[in-house]
């Protein structure tokens, strides 16, 4: 098995060292125009491919695009997305993935075809009389294939736009989460500063406390009261005994 692969790389090394430049920038060009969301278009592989059909055309693509070999300015991209889509397709639960979106996409197209042949009567005939082997013929078919691949793509994008739309709600309920907490961290500040200077004015609220409790209430108000000339001694009112309502203040020299 080790030999058979160190032959193989010889004779792909042989091989594309004979390959002209406009070829490798071609496939270059191919590479960067790629369905991003679709690693099998980057290695130009079919949906079938197992996992050693993906590294065996890793390997030809990437000596093809290889920076080393490869005058294309872009050559380091393309390597890079041949790397990157080699890593995807070999990891069994993003291959699963795609894979998934690619039997709904063909759900989705034999759905279709199937109103089609209810219109078309000797399509459908046919159908019956070849038990299935005209339906297979058709998804075998290149213009089968291409619809497929369009619907793939179809399928990726509203996934991949669904996944977005939920990591934004996410992220917008971890800053609401964020700033609830930090909200609620300025409050328990705020209480705790509040608590403290409190206490640091204990003594001389105790020290006023005693001295109310000396002075009296009474004498302290009507002292302060004094101050700020706010009470005033009764006016007198003169009295006739011949009359028996009360007379208005007379004002005293």
């Amino acid at each position: 098995m080790g030999e058979s692969r160190v032959d193989d790389e010889l004779l792909l090394k042989s091989f594309f060292a004979e390959v002209s430049e406009v070829e490798r920038d071609n496939e270059v060009s191919r590479i960067l125009s790629c369905f991003k969301l679709n690693p099998f278009e980057y290695l130009n592989l079919p949906f079938t491919a197992s996992p050693e059909d993906i590294k065996k055309q890793y390997r030809k693509l990437s000596l093809l695009v290889h920076p080393d070999k490869c005058k294309h300015p872009q050559a380091k991209e393309a390597f890079g997305a041949l790397a990157k889509a080699q890593q995807l397709l070999l990891d069994e639960q993003e291959r699963d993935y795609v894979l998934t979106q690619v039997n709904a996409a063909k759900e989705e197209l034999r759905a279709k075809r199937k109103k089609q042949l209810k219109k078309d009567t000797a399509s459908k005939i046919k159908s019956l009389v070849d038990e299935g082997k005209y339906d297979q013929q058709y998804e075998q078919s290149e213009e089968f294939q291409q619809e497929l691949k369009l619907k793939v793509r179809e399928i990726l994008t509203e996934q991949e736009w669904r996944r977005r739309k939920m990591q934004m709600r996410i992220s917008e309920e971890e800053g609401r989460l964020k700033k609830d907490e930090e909200e609620q961290k300025e409050m328990w500040k705020r209480k705790r500063e509040h608590e403290e200077q409190w206490e640091g004015t204990r003594e001389q609220r105790v020290s006023s406390w005693r001295d109310f409790m000396k002075t009296g209430k009474k004498v302290r108000l009507y002292t302060d009261w004094a101050k700020k000339g706010e009470l005033r001694p009764p006016k007198l009112k003169t009295e006739d005994p011949n009359k028996s309502y009360v007379q208005r203040p007379v004002k005293r020299g």
